[in-house]
């Protein structure tokens, strides 16, 4: 069962309680996960003053300050805490998405359950000096830069909450399955250095749901010259920046900022694959459309290099037969210039893709960018098998034109 958020289930008439940032450490209120199996536990729990916020079969959840947190740890019952600064998480519908302190713990745990196989990274600071924070996992954590590198990557677009789901939950599957021996996975988890990036813009996530209520923001927090927010990070790459379909207008949703890689959450990117020379597949996940798109953005032209271009469309044509995504050039949907896969491509010879995930339009509820917490399950088992897929030929991308697929 998801643990990680179940302020929906009620004690009486429950009244969720965050607070804004307090400099004070004995005002600082803190989340807790506690070990409960019965009502006694329970009981001892509440005598602690906490208030408890939401009961399962074998846990509560709760808020309480400093004094009372450390008792619990005494007495044996934390599980997980951590510091409530300010109110920032989703609507109550859409309670099963991660905010920015639920995917740290979750990343963190993952980490430190498995640490023969998976080490958190952060790979930079944003604006806002929040971690921006993933996982590396291999079966040769020692030896990892020789071999066969890939990376996935969520949440440049602050409201593609979806965006940042899929990678949390690859991950979460995928260490899973290997701690179950499943062949396959071992296989693969063993013979490669997977790089996973849940959100590469957290202050932006955290701005679009800091009131409980969405705000449909997609830029980062820069504060601009003419006093306005943000730079669209999907149009900050240095590979042909500044070209069409990236504004020059602060105040635009897609603007691109004052020079390439001129925000913190960019340049890390760029450092961190610099750093990686092994890698040779990225995937960027985004939403809404249900596309596979693969370079160019920026131009209406295709890919030069004839093997390239045939990696990218066969590669492209087969995930499509198990998501149901569409595959095409990035520049059939619209041109856009400095996105991320035209820089991993065109800078670095990566075979890159963007996933538009679900929904297919703006029709589902909340309209697309807020698809609802049903839609999760579904379209990570849909978007599953194509992760594999790109595993598995990130030894040698071309294989899936030169040679017999090898079954790992």
């Amino acid at each position: 069962m998801n643990w990680k958020r179940m302020l929906t289930v009620t004690v009486g008439a429950l009244t969720v309680l965050f607070v804004p940032t307090l400099q004070s450490t004995e005002s600082t209120k803190y989340w807790m996960k506690l070990r409960a199996a019965d009502k006694f536990e329970r009981s001892v729990i509440a005598d602690t003053g906490v208030t408890i916020e939401g009961i399962q079969e074998d846990f509560v959840t709760a808020t309480g300050n400093l004094e009372e947190l450390e008792r619990l740890q005494s007495l044996g019952f934390v599980d997980v805490s951590f510091a409530i600064t300010e109110r920032m998480d989703f609507p109550t519908k859409d309670a099963a998405y991660h905010n920015y302190a639920e995917m740290k713990v979750a990343l963190e745990q993952l980490a430190a359950a498995n640490p023969d196989i998976v080490k958190l990274v952060s790979l930079g600071k944003s604006v806002e000096n929040r971690d921006i924070l993933g996982l590396q996992i291999s079966g040769q954590l020692d030896k990892a830069s020789q071999l066969p590198g890939i990376i996935f990557m969520g949440g440049h677009h602050a409201r593609e909450h979806l965006s940042v789901e899929m990678p949390i939950r690859f991950a979460q599957w995928l260490v899973g399955e290997y701690a179950k021996g499943n062949q396959r996975i071992v296989n693969l988890v063993n013979s490669r250095d997977l790089h996973i990036v849940p959100a590469i813009n957290p202050d932006g996530m955290e701005f679009d749901i800091a009131t409980g209520s969405y705000k449909l923001w997609r830029k980062n927090r820069r504060v601009n010259s003419n006093g306005t927010y943000g730079v669209d990070l999907n149009r900050n790459y240095g590979f042909k920046w500044g070209g069409g379909g990236a504004s020059t207008n602060p105040s635009n949703d897609t603007y691109r900022g004052p020079h390439p890689f001129s925000e913190p959450e960019t340049q890390a990117v760029k450092k961190y694959v610099e750093d990686h020379q092994n890698l040779t597949i990225l995937l960027s996940f985004h939403t809404f459309s249900k596309l596979i798109l693969y370079p160019w953005g920026n131009t209406f032209d295709s890919i030069s290099d004839a093997r390239d271009l045939t990696v990218h469309e066969t590669m492209a044509k087969k995930m499509g037969t198990w998501n149901g995504y569409k595959p095409q050039q990035s520049s059939d949907l619209y041109i856009t210039s400095g996105d991320t896969s035209d820089w991993s491509y065109g800078e670095h010879k990566m075979i890159s893709f963007t996933f538009e995930m679900d929904p297919a339009n703006s029709g589902m509820g909340g309209g697309g960018f807020y698809p609802g917490a049903a839609i999760i399950d579904s379209v990570v088992q849909k978007n599953t098998e194509p992760c594999l897929y790109l595993m598995q030929y990130a030894d040698n991308p071309y294989r899936v034109i030169d040679e017999t697929p090898i079954e790992l």
